[in-house]
């Protein structure tokens, strides 16, 4: 199903979309995809550095008083960069100096059950006032900081408080530059995937409505990788929405 202008319709049926295709990931993540002792959780976070979802969540009672370890390294299960590089429009190396309710897909480990990876899918509230594009950025940021990669989804077309994209912006906050990130005006919506460390990796592809939507590196390490099935959950997703609605998607409602 090629991806649909969601400029067309309301945030609120967006949001409606956004809860559900969010649900759809989940449920593939949990259901084998992620390597044994990953999960996948969706949760609801309000603030600008996302203390709520970095700390450390649901440790049960038994081990609380016991040291938790490192999440163990990853050797096997998912794929490796090595062998196998994301199929992406562009990869780079970015070398930084990292010093309303938002649902977020966080990815954790049993071991600790702290967060090892977010995947966002932007809003329009993300991006409707520069102080709300600014949160998000930071946010972003944030998790890099404390070495939880980022996988970040933008279905819509760059807009005042982002002219550059998605990407354009977080990047600027990362390693400020002259001359901004130059996104491509034919393909102006970003899935782009960070990996955090240093220089911080980044897996970015660029569409526009009416493409079919790729997969995307989601990190558990530097190295290994799984990749989210966005276009299968954006489908299943898409299915369950309101007939009226999709006929608007579609043209065939003005």
């Amino acid at each position: 199903m090629p991806l649909h202008d969601w400029t067309q319709v309301e945030a609120g049926i967006f949001h409606d979309f956004h809860t559900a295709w969010i649900s759809e990931i989940r449920k593939e993540l949990n259901g084998g995809l992620l390597p044994a002792g990953y999960y996948a959780l969706a949760e609801q976070h309000a603030g600008r550095y996302v203390a709520d979802i970095l700390t450390l969540h649901a440790r049960p009672d038994t081990v609380k008083e016991q040291p938790l370890p490192p999440p163990p390294t990853l050797e096997t299960g998912g794929t490796a960069v090595a062998e196998a590089p994301p199929k992406v429009g562009l990869i780079e190396l970015l070398e930084s100096e990292l010093v309303d309710l938002q649902r977020t897909l966080t990815i954790r480990h049993i071991s600790t059950h702290r967060v090892i990876a977010l995947l966002e899918i932007v809003s329009p509230a993300n991006k409707d006032r520069g102080e709300h594009m600014e949160e998000f950025a930071i946010k972003t940021i944030t998790a890099l900081e404390r070495g939880v990669h980022v996988l970040v989804v933008d279905l819509f077309p760059p807009g005042a408080y982002d002219p550059n994209g998605i990407h354009g912006e977080i990047r600027q906050r990362l390693v400020p530059l002259d001359e901004p990130f130059e996104l491509p005006r034919d393909e102006p919506q970003t899935l782009v995937s960070y990996v955090a460390g240093s220089p911080t990796k980044v897996y970015l592809n660029q569409i526009s409505v009416g493409d079919a939507i790729p997969e995307m590196p989601l990190f558990l390490t530097r190295e290994r990788y799984v990749n989210a099935p966005l276009e299968a959950t954006y489908n299943a997703a898409y299915e369950g929405m309101p007939k009226f609605w999709r006929d608007v998607l579609e043209g065939r409602i003005d």
